[in-house]
């Protein structure tokens, strides 16, 4: 009798902690939108405190959940490589989107990681899909884990950006034609939405160029100008007009326009299926190109991205309900080194013509092994030997290889040169593991140049094309809304777990190729 009552009394309390256990779970968000800000630097961010409302930056800084010291697990980076990081879990190794471009060994051309010709634009005439990216992202198995019930969006002011947030199974991927002024697609992502053609018909970006300007967003004596910088006014009238568009913070406004139409046209959020928008901006520099640097314009940068941070906030609020979506917001971890080193500062530096370098391996292989074009070309810092040559003359191409190392590294500005070899079956250590996560054999050049900090790097024409910077690029990862709980932590976390823990959130799997542990205790 005593045996039945204790039987009894352990199974009522093993129910109601199972009752209670279950009824503490979160529930999984009905949004989650992803904000990458593209060259955001956690520096300026902090600097430019004083130039913020309260409902932007500073809300996130109150209410998110902040990782203060966040890093990419993977170097060089660029734009298309931080998105297919971000989305997929995995570095380049294994996504298979080492740049934005590289050299096709086959023809010896340059790719673009999004192009291709078995699908027509929207729009637009490029021609576009996610094929070279290898493995599925988070958005992808947010649409397997709910037989494509979820709806799946991602807006951008650059084509790499939409498609790369946007993966392989996404309802779209739209972005600022750089011609038109139009929002475009690719017929991958099917039929072109009804909301975004009445929107391109009556209040797109060419409609209302001719009154975009770009001038500072308060008084002058509000900003912080120690070298008396003029105060800028930029109209947008030349034939680059809406590519250089895109290079202002005033691009976010128009990202926010169409993201609002978005949310408005279609279904996002108003079920108990968790849907999923991405949504990029650009906090780069404006001047790069010319490689000039404005204090003045990135502070105006910075607080137009908290205006228009604040006013998707509030969008998403009103429409779907901050309690009903999960928000994180993080940066792409690169900054453009377009500005030269000040003279006046004597920091040690030079030029590296990797045009001159690859002429001189050249040179060197033809003095070893005999006449013949070994380098076959060269693409940013990756040079391409001839495989073919090399197997003609039955040399073996790891010695090839190691020879050209070996003479690069005694030019001038060169810290560092990599193998293929040494990046696919080398030893491991911690200065090579970055460098080993962006390589993929696919793409990949067999050399890997390391050029010194502080060197610049010259195109064929002897102009600076940008200066090389080791230094990491500070930024944080922050999360907001669906019952995350406020705090800031400083350990050190990588972008790879992002997708893990919004896998974990959304209770579907992790993208594939996603190794990474997810962060665990944000609600």
């Amino acid at each position: 009798m005593k045996e039945r009552i204790l039987t009894s009394l352990l199974t009522v309390l093993v129910l109601s902690t199972m009752q209670a256990q279950t009824g503490s779970v979160p529930t999984a968000p009905r949004l989650v939108v992803g904000i990458t800000i593209d060259q955001l630097r956690a520096d300026y961010l902090e600097a430019f405190a004083a130039l913020y409302g309260e409902k932007g930056f500073k809300r996130l800084w109150r209410e998110g959940r902040i990782y203060s010291n966040v890093d990419y697990n993977f170097t060089p980076i660029d734009r298309a490589s931080a998105l297919a990081a971000l989305y997929s879990g995995t570095p380049p190794a294994r996504n298979g989107i080492v740049a934005g471009q590289w050299l096709d060994r086959s023809t010896l051309r340059v790719v673009t990681c999004v192009d291709d010709r078995n699908f027509t634009g929207y729009y637009t005439a490029e021609n576009t899909s996610p094929q070279h990216l290898q493995v599925s992202t988070i958005t992808d198995e947010l649409k397997m884990a709910t037989q494509g019930r979820s709806l799946v969006y991602a807006i951008a002011p650059y084509r790499d950006e939409a498609v790369m947030a946007a993966g392989h199974a996404a309802d779209g991927a739209f972005w600022l034609n750089e011609l038109t002024g139009k929002w475009c697609s690719s017929t991958y992502y099917g039929g072109f939405p009804r909301w975004l053609m009445v929107y391109n018909d009556n209040t797109s970006t060419d409609s209302r160029i001719g009154n975009i300007r770009w001038e500072p967003l308060f008084d002058k004596d509000v900003y912080d100008n120690p070298a008396k910088e003029p105060v800028f006014s930029y109209s947008f009238t030349d034939p680059r007009k809406y590519r250089r568009l895109r290079m202002t913070p005033c691009v976010n406004e128009e990202v926010n326009r169409v993201t609002e139409a978005c949310l408005y046209g279609t279904m996002l959020g108003t079920d108990q299926v968790t849907d999923f928008l991405s949504v990029s901006y650009n906090a780069g520099s404006f001047q790069r190109e010319s490689g000039s640097y404005s204090y003045l314009e990135m502070q105006d940068t910075y607080a137009r991205l908290d205006k228009d941070i604040a006013s998707l906030l509030e969008c998403i609020d009103k429409k779907v309900g901050l309690r009903n979506t999960l928000i994180f917001l993080t940066s792409t971890g690169y900054v453009d080194n377009g500005s030269a080193e000040d003279a006046s500062c004597r920091i040690p530096t030079g030029e590296f013509h990797m045009h001159r370098a690859t002429a001189l391996l050249n040179m060197y292989l033809m003095a070893l092994y005999g006449d013949g074009q070994y380098v076959e070309a060269y693409n940013g810092l990756q040079i391409y030997i001839d495989r073919k040559l090399v197997e003609r003359k039955q040399l073996r191409l790891k010695e090839v290889l190691d020879r050209s190392a070996e003479f690069l590294t005694d030019l001038s500005g060169v810290q560092r040169v990599y193998t293929s070899y040494d990046l696919q079956l080398g030893t491991w250590s911690p200065e090579i593991d970055p460098v080993r996560n962006a390589y993929n054999p696919l793409c990949s050049g067999d050399l890997t140049v390391e050029v010194s900090a502080g060197w610049k790097l010259m195109d064929t024409d002897g102009q600076s094309v940008s200066i090389v910077r080791q230094a990491s690029v500070n930024f944080p990862l922050i999360f907001l809304g669906s019952g995350i709980r406020p705090e800031t932590i400083h350990t050190l976390v990588s972008t790879d777990c992002i997708a893990p823990t919004l896998a974990r959130v959304m209770r579907i799997r992790a993208p594939n190729a996603c190794t990474a542990v997810p962060i665990t205790d944000i609600r």
